[in-house]
């Protein structure tokens, strides 16, 4: 047994995976395929004037050409954040407007990949071209209040607590700072990929997803059929990291295309037009002033956000929430505006402003602690609270000081010397020691799981959520074979296809904490119907298997609400429930070394301490833990999408000068968890890992990087040019 309340069990699906048993949706194959290739733009704002498509129809193996002269029964598929099912409410190819560089401007289907990308480069476009803004910084971006938009201001209004600028005008001592983060795209493993074909009247469609729901009622939108004719199945998402949250722009086009050869068709987009055509970390610019009193305490917060959006959507930010949430601090404002420029939409990349946001609050903290020489563990533990600053609820647990002493512990931080620059190795590299907290919501959203239960003791539990990586298998089957009293290998999780279950979107660390808990609900439900012996009474029964349901919705979610379940819209709740408010927190201790010549910066040890309440699947979770550490450590020495400021786009659009951690990048990462489960959240008393991991990981390096240098950076990714 792990220390936590569930047994450590190895994973479900790790032979598979080793050995390359999954298939993935750019991996499927038919005896008649046909493949997909985009033409882009090379202008970053304005319109078609010309679109000969002459040369390409003429490759042979060309089957067809698509072009927006041809889209004109095609329906829009609407944002995903205002109602609709696409990442963003922009469809290429529906018109001759030009949005952003590298927008596909046309669809070549040809017999072959050869033949398709050689006619795709023989697409010839002329435009007419408009001023573009490339950043925030652009003069030609446009600036809007969040406070002041259409978003609905009761989630996306400013975040107050008390009168943080009456509190800051009376501290005794003040930090005012400002920093920055780039444009980052997410760059999972497995590109963008679908592969659709038709039988008779239904459609099916693979393809990598975390939102399977939104694809079949997205597709069937913009297709014009009933979605009870798509299905989507995406046993595996390749990796996603919000990339994969919504509708892709080359769905339904593919399979529209499928429909009208008769043969099915597959488009895997190359990395380079994800840079262009995929949701991204948008480009954002924090300041943060901190007030404290004559005794150290803080008391103040005002908290301002610029952050990136596209010119057709409003992307809500959220920064200001997880940063009033980090710590007990009375008086908070956040004020957020989005800043709208000439790019596709951005979106929800890991730890979309919660992993920014603990950057930006917890460094000027450390930077507070410095000023008043305070140890900086014992001061972020100064400011514990058990009530949630916003909204004066009862927290549903909160074990953050558990989080820094146990980690303070494992990591030795009391061998740490508090002046910056005094520590060095043998070979003399500068030594810093440096943490950083972070916090997530734990967030829930209704599910339906079915269990069915045969004759040969195995067990078949088809549930909405989808295998991004995580190990959601093995949490599933984990916790049903706990419920029930069987092996874990006996329990078959049916996931990421709308066959098995309505299909709602995973992401924001609410999948395990929302299918977990309606699939031990239904295990629960088999042994109350069926007795503690449940094979023995189907053999009773005379039957070869059994079959229970269970519909779940979090508790004080409107029935409506939920109901969205059913129409593959996203419907999370929280972190603000009737009666408490729930979030999960981490800490994490680094140790930086700095070449004292070249400063080039290396990450030797991580450690990191979780609470997430139950710990469902041990190995999983430590895997995850892992992952976003690495994570943290691209975002804060690595990660940089380079914006072209003369045509639009990005410069660096591969992931060869995508600057990504590789294994030389990464040290030794020790991993603990509080592992005390949070009962009010739900029954198995389990809350989201994922996303919180990722946040505190560039606060800590930050922070530790001054400790080794006496330099405060605070603009990401931090570079050897900044130290030298």
């Amino acid at each position: 047994m792990a220390d936590g309340s569930f047994p450590e069990i190895a994973r479900i699906d790790a032979r598979a995976k080793v050995t390359g048993a999954p298939i993935y949706a750019a991996d499927r194959r038919s005896e008649t395929p046909m493949h997909a290739v985009f033409a882009v733009s090379t202008i970053a704002k304005g319109r078609l004037t010309r679109l000969d498509v002459a040369r390409a129809e003429a490759v042979p193996g060309v089957r067809l050409v698509l072009t927006h002269r041809g889209t004109g029964a095609l329906e829009q598929g609407g944002f995903l954040l205002s109602g609709g099912f696409a990442f963003q409410s922009f469809m290429p190819l529906m018109s001759d407007v030009i949005a952003y560089r590298g927008q596909p401007i046309a669809m070549v289907v040809a017999d072959t990949l050869e033949s398709a990308m050689h006619a795709a480069s023989l697409v010839d476009a002329t435009y007419s071209q408009e001023a573009f803004a490339s950043s925030i910084a652009s003069v030609d971006a446009a600036i809007i209040a969040q406070a002041e938009s259409p978003l609905p201001q009761q989630l996306f209004g400013d975040t107050v607590a008390g009168d943080a600028v009456a509190a800051f005008e009376a501290a005794a001592v003040t930090i005012d700072a400002a920093y920055r983060s780039p444009p980052q795209h997410q760059n999972p493993m497995e590109l963008v990929a679908t592969f659709a074909e038709w039988d008779g009247d239904d459609l099916i469609i693979h393809e990598g997803t975390q939102n399977a729901g939104a694809l079949k009622f997205g597709v069937a939108q913009i297709l014009g059929i009933a979605p009870e004719r798509v299905t989507v199945i995406s046993p595996q998402a390749g990796g996603g990291f919000g990339q994969k949250n919504s509708l892709q722009m080359q769905t339904a086009f593919v399979a529209w295309a499928a429909r009208k050869l008769g043969a099915p068709v597959k488009m895997v987009v190359p990395r380079y037009q994800l840079f262009g055509n995929a949701s991204f970390r948008p480009e954002s610019s924090h300041r943060v002033r901190l007030g404290a009193d004559a005794a150290g305490r803080l008391t103040s917060v005002l908290y301002d956000v610029d952050a990136q959006s596209s010119r057709h959507d409003l992307f809500p930010l959220d920064y200001a929430n997880a940063a009033a949430r980090l710590y007990g601090i009375p008086n908070f404002r956040g004020h957020q505006r989005i800043v709208q420029t000439d790019v596709q939409t951005p979106g929800y990349m890991r730890a979309p402003f919660e992993h920014l946001a603990a950057f930006a609050l917890d460094t000027a903290v450390d930077e507070m602690a410095e000023r008043l020489g305070r140890d900086p563990v014992e001061y972020r533990m100064a400011h514990d609270t058990d009530t949630d600053p916003v909204t004066g609820l009862p927290l549903s647990s909160r074990f953050l000081n558990a989080c820094l002493s146990r980690g303070a512990e494992m990591f030795g931080w009391s061998a740490r010397t508090p002046e910056p620059g005094s520590m060095r190795s043998a070979d003399g590299q500068l030594i810093g020691f440096g943490v950083g907290c972070g916090c997530y919501k734990a967030a829930t959203a209704a599910a339906i799981a079915t269990l069915t239960l045969t004759d040969d003791g195995r067990v078949s539990v088809p549930v909405g959520v989808h295998e991004m990586g995580q190990g959601i298998r093995t949490a599933l089957a984990n916790a049903v074979g706990q419920t029930l009293g069987i092996e874990p290998t006996r329990v078959d999780a049916v996931i990421g296809d709308t066959r098995g279950a309505p299909q709602h979107l995973t992401a924001g660390s609410w999948g395990t904490a929302t299918a977990v808990p309606a699939a031990v609900e239904a295990a629960e439900k088999l042994l109350e119907e069926l007795g503690a012996d449940p094979l023995a009474a189907l053999a009773e029964r005379g039957l070869d298997s059994y079959e229970v349901r269970v519909e779940r919705r979090p508790a004080g979610q409107p029935e409506q609400m939920a109901g969205a379940l059913h129409q593959g819209r996203p419907a999370p709740w929280g972190p603000v429930y009737d009666e408490f408010v729930a979030y999960s927190y981490v800490a994490h201790f680094v140790e930086v070394r700095i070449e004292p010549t070249t400063r080039r910066i290396r990450v030797p040890r991580v450690v990191s301490v979780v609470d997430c309440g139950s710990v469902v699947s041990p190995r999983t979770a430590t895997s995850q833990v892992r992952g976003g550490v690495a994570w943290g450590i691209g975002a804060a020495l690595r990660e940089a999408s380079e914006v072209d400021p003369r045509y639009g786009g990005f410069l660096n659009a591969d992931i060869a000068e995508y600057v990504v951690p590789v294994s030389a990048d990464i040290g030794r990462t020790e991993v603990a968890f509080i592992d005390r489960p949070d009962p009010r959240l739900n029954a198995s008393g389990l809350k989201g890992l994922g996303e919180v991991v990722m946040t505190g990981v560039a606060a800590a390096i930050a922070n530790a990087t001054w400790h080794a240098t006496g330099r405060r950076l605070r603009d990401l990714p931090i570079r050897v040019e900044h130290l030298l």
